[in-house]
């Protein structure tokens, strides 16, 4: 067995440095993809088909390159799970750079293909280079500091959107001219980042014994299959509990993603895409500030929630954070003075700090260390399935019971995390996280 030497904190934030710029990447994703394809004329109900690359390429992506990185250990490219999340930073940077030269909406479609897969590539294998790297007693600091760096780099993604308007005027092309900047410092965030991690943090060389079970199991394309199928069919209970609350909890954020724009625009701007696009972009840019706000938030809180985690459990704060979100939610679409949407997105930042680390402190004691890497890509196929399901049914909600009103969809979206929260009371976890 491997000695995981206690780390300085210092030592755990340069870890997790990367994570920053595959968030900042994320929070573009989150807020200005979906105003593009606005931009480029999508209508309200096609939406969510357009956002379908997330979830399958995050059901396909994630627990296979989890697998895989399970069974790789090449020292030439950096370790077990350094080479899969420097390969992805490079297909994110890649994407983020061609994207607002995206001329159509399915051009647009399309390059959110490309970045997911390399979004993909890289989020479970880092989310495995915590456990790998830190034993129990430090893994709730690990974990949070990868929420604190989702709320630092999805900030700076939502805040782009209202600095560079102000500096950056006018369009290029179809597209104006502040998403290139934007997607741009995204494409060099993302990769530097990640580069800065992968040097300054070397990986645990695995154990005799585990590479003497590498090579008697040859990495091949049927191996991360198998072993996802395996995985699977081993998979323990609290698990299986976590996929209940992540369905309702991952199909609100979704809906929110989708809405939030629209509807700021109409409840404080009283407009729409289609009745003033220059008014539409003024919204757009105030909902980077409220989104970034919600960030800024998750870094705020997110070691705090460590203390809380430790003398309370897991369970309770992931629940409390959820309730605190859905009230947020249940306001927001009903405020029409812009600078009162900072206090009610403030609930789902102090959410947001928590979905990014608490739940994996509820699983990551129950799972064997030598399948880190297949177990938290399943965990994102929990994820991604609710986000899957959302995109291919939320239209036809959004249409036929929601009269395309986003903001009914943000109080649909308050209802599910409710639900989320309940659900969460019902998961089994170790009584304490260890000190």
């Amino acid at each position: 067995m491997n000695f995981k030497a206690k780390m300085s904190f210092w030592q755990i934030i340069n870890m997790n440095v990367g994570f920053f710029g595959i968030q900042y990447s994320f929070g573009l994703q989150q807020s200005a993809v979906n105003p593009i394809y606005d931009f480029l004329q999508a209508s309200p109900d096609q939406i969510p088909i357009l956002n379908l690359a997330g979830p399958l390429t995050g059901l396909l992506i994630q627990p296979i390159i989890g697998a895989m990185s399970d069974k790789t250990w090449s020292p030439k490219f950096g370790g077990r799970r350094k080479p899969y999340f420097f390969i992805g930073a490079l297909i994110c940077s890649l994407a983020l750079f061609l994207f607002p030269f995206s001329s159509s909406l399915w051009m647009a479609a399309g390059l959110l293909w490309i970045l997911d897969v390399g979004n993909n590539t890289a989020m479970e294998p880092y989310r495995a280079f915590i456990a790998d790297k830190l034993d129990e007693s430090q893994q709730p600091i690990g974990f949070q500091a990868q929420s604190f760096f989702t709320g630092f780099g999805q900030t700076l993604a939502n805040v782009s959107l209202f600095i560079f308007p102000l500096i950056f005027i006018g369009t290029t092309g179809k597209l104006p001219t502040w998403v290139f900047a934007s997607f741009f410092l995204g494409a060099v965030c993302s990769i530097g980042s990640v580069w800065w991690s992968s040097r300054t943090t070397q990986e645990i060389p695995p154990s005799e014994e585990e590479l003497k079970i590498m090579k008697s199991e040859p990495l091949n394309v049927f191996t991360p299959f198998i072993d996802i199928a395996k995985a699977v069919k081993d998979m323990p209970k609290v698990m299986w509990q976590l996929s209940l609350v992540y369905l309702f909890q991952w199909y609100a954020l979704f809906c929110y993603w989708q809405n939030s724009s629209k509807s700021i625009a109409l409840s404080v701007w009283h407009t729409t895409p289609q009745k003033d696009m220059k008014l539409y972009g003024e919204a757009v840019s105030w909902t980077g500030l409220v989104n970034g706000w919600y960030n800024v938030v998750t870094f705020l809180v997110a070691f705090g929630l460590v203390y809380f985690a430790k003398k309370y459990s897991a369970k309770m704060v992931h629940f409390t954070c959820l309730i605190l979100a859905a009230i947020g939610f249940l306001i927001f679409p009903h405020i029409e003075n812009k600078y009162l949407l900072f206090p009610a997105i403030t609930g789902f930042g102090i959410g947001w700090a928590s979905m990014m680390g608490i739940p994996y402190l509820m699983v990551v004691s129950q799972i064997p260390k030598e399948r880190y890497g297949v177990y938290m890509g399943i965990i994102n196929m929990m994820i991604v399935i609710p986000m899957f399901i959302q995109t291919i049914s939320f239209g036809y909600i959004l249409k036929h019971f929601l009269n395309n009103d986003p903001r009914l969809a943000i109080t649909f979206s308050g209802v599910l995390l409710v639900l989320s929260a309940v659900f969460t009371l019902f998961i089994t976890t170790k009584e304490s996280i260890s000190e």
